[in-house]
């Protein structure tokens, strides 16, 4: 059997999925809420250039699995977000696509709608959209994404207010490319090695001019500026977590930026992985120790701009399966009564 026939006879095409014209036509946002991600954009993107002094937070579960959950969730964050509006920018951490090492296990909503259910991504990317569409029109707020399949990106790309590469995915062309133009802030992981020349290649290509191929078409972009440092520990080659949020980490950091002509140097650290080494109580600590470095050092305190918190309503996390409702199914978070009372301390460290 010839080599071509046999490539192709191991790739089946299921169906073919809308555009993603097509699915902001179905499930479209509304004009006022439009606006509303466009104020949004310009606070985000003043934050990260220094312009507002505010501290930016993207904060909730590791996996946004079900919808009922993430919109309790998102509607506490927001009575917390307003008695905080001077001090932090709160964002919502709702990912819908799990990276997995080996591929196996609940890989999101876009494969497994329902973690127990079988695998329809058309079924899958409808639900990421109408729950991004309901969490805005709810609460008010635009959120975080992985950008972890690059082709999905443009089916949110309305609904968005940040991004971030993962660990996994920062060293692919593909993903920094699609970086360079996605029009919100985009955090860059250090990968899972911790090389940080890897990180800061990304952002640099992140934040160039870029010509590629995508989704059957020639593309141009126009660099994102607006392209960054997240730092969130890493493995070392015994399998040890090792965190790299540590005041020297952060000055290692600004002296590589400084070694470069990038703009708007940031960082934001991600307080859980392989910092907390996914001890979720960890987090709280870090974060402390964190805003002390900013504290000590008025550089550190202009280039970390913000932290990542992995949080729910349930603290820890569980089995698929299970059914407890608003906790984890995948890395444990800090549950909702920690989580405001870590959100009100940051505040008061700003």
């Amino acid at each position: 059997m010839r080599m071509g026939v046999d490539i192709m006879e191991q790739m089946k095409f299921i169906r073919r999925l809308p555009e993603p014209m097509e699915m902001k036509q179905e499930i479209p946002l509304k004009p006022e809420y439009a606006e509303l991600k466009e104020r949004r954009d310009k606070e985000l993107a003043d934050i990260m250039t220094g312009k507002d002094d505010r501290f930016l937070l993207i904060i909730g579960p590791c996996s946004a699995d079900n919808e009922t959950a993430v919109l309790d969730y998102c509607e506490r964050l927001a009575k917390a977000a307003d008695e905080v509006k001077d001090k932090l920018f709160i964002v919502p951490r709702v990912y819908t696509n799990k990276p997995r090492t080996i591929g196996k296990g609940y890989k999101g909503m876009l494969h497994q709608p329902d973690p127990e259910g079988k695998e329809n991504m058309m079924e899958g990317i409808k639900a990421i959209r109408c729950m991004h569409v309901r969490v805005i029109e709810n609460t008010g707020f635009t959120c975080a994404e992985e950008i972890l399949y690059p082709e999905n990106h443009r089916y949110l790309s309305d609904l968005l207010a940040y991004g971030a590469i993962g660990a996994r995915s920062v060293e692919d062309q593909l993903h920094r490319m699609i970086a360079s133009g996605v029009g919100i802030p985009v955090g860059m992981k250090n990968p899972t090695s911790g090389d940080l020349s890897v990180m800061m290649n990304s952002i640099e290509a992140a934040q160039n001019e870029q010509d590629f191929l995508f989704h059957g078409w020639e593309v141009h972009t126009t660099g994102n500026p607006l392209a960054h440092a997240i730092l969130r520990g890493y493995v070392n080659h015994f399998g040890t977590s090792m965190p790299n949020y540590h005041y020297e980490n952060l000055q290692h950091v600004m002296e590589m930026y400084n070694e470069r002509s990038l703009e708007n140097p940031a960082i934001v650290v991600d307080c859980n992985h392989s910092n907390s080494g996914k001890k979720y109580m960890e987090q709280i600590r870090i974060a402390r120790d964190v805003m002390a470095s900013r504290a000590y050092s008025p550089d550190i305190h202009h280039l970390v701009k913000g932290l990542m918190i992995e949080s729910y309503i349930e603290d820890g996390s569980q089995k698929i399966g299970e059914g407890i409702y608003g906790k984890s199914i995948t890395d444990p978070c800090l549950g909702w009564a920690k989580s405001y009372e870590l959100i009100l301390n940051l505040a008061d460290q700003v």
